[in-house]
């Protein structure tokens, strides 16, 4: 079986090489490797997040869940300066690529780190991710039982998931699960868009 990308430390090569994608609306050149997520490009999925997702605001603290290289980590620091990213993985490839990209484009606010690294008292104002199903249904149920209660009364999680891989009966699960609101703000290309909010007895 095929090494996955969800692994802490890689054991393939680490061969790094430069590619040049649209991020922001504008060209950069970052660091991919194998062993990460997505190592071609953009893929589809976060391809589709980028489309669909709303503005983030100018400051505040943002997390990208699984951060790969950092598409996501690295729009969002180019959207907004003055936030706090956390890039969050569990592959130290992963992190690290994500790290000297940020560096590469002037991010310094853009801190990749794993999930122990941020601290317990973050609350989160936007949480972008294209979560890791594959991962299987019990640690993806925990990695968003953990994350999404994080988000701050006015904090919004924007999650994009392949509607063959669940993103209806995931959307079922955040709402009764977790008692979070949870809509399907846009469908393209065999993805689904999930916007999360907080309860509403919480952001009031």
């Amino acid at each position: 079986m095929s090494e996955h990308y969800f692994t802490a430390d890689p054991a393939s090569a680490d061969e790094r090489r430069a590619l040049t994608v649209r991020l922001a609306g504008r060209e950069v050149t970052v660091q991919v490797a194998g062993g990460v997520f997505s190592p071609g490009g953009l893929d589809k999925g976060t391809a589709v997040l980028l489309e669909h997702v709303a503005e983030p605001p100018p400051e505040g603290t943002f997390v990208d869940l699984g951060c790969g290289w950092g598409p996501l980590a690295l729009t969002l620091g180019l959207r907004s300066p003055a936030a706090t990213v956390w890039a969050v993985d569990v592959n130290a490839r992963a992190l690290d690529l994500c790290r000297r990209n940020a560096a590469a484009l002037g991010l310094e606010r853009v801190r990749a780190v794993t999930a122990e690294q941020v601290p317990a008292e973050v609350r989160v104002d936007r949480l972008w991710s294209n979560p890791p199903i594959r991962v299987g249904k019990a640690v993806l149920h925990d990695l968003l039982r953990t994350w999404l209660p994080r988000l701050a009364p006015d904090g919004v999680a924007s999650l994009v998931v392949q509607k063959n891989l669940g993103s209806d009966s995931l959307q079922r699960w955040v709402t009764g699960e977790l008692g979070m609101p949870c809509e399907r703000v846009a469908s393209s290309r065999g993805f689904r868009v999930l916007e999360v909010r907080p309860p509403a007895d919480i952001s009031g």
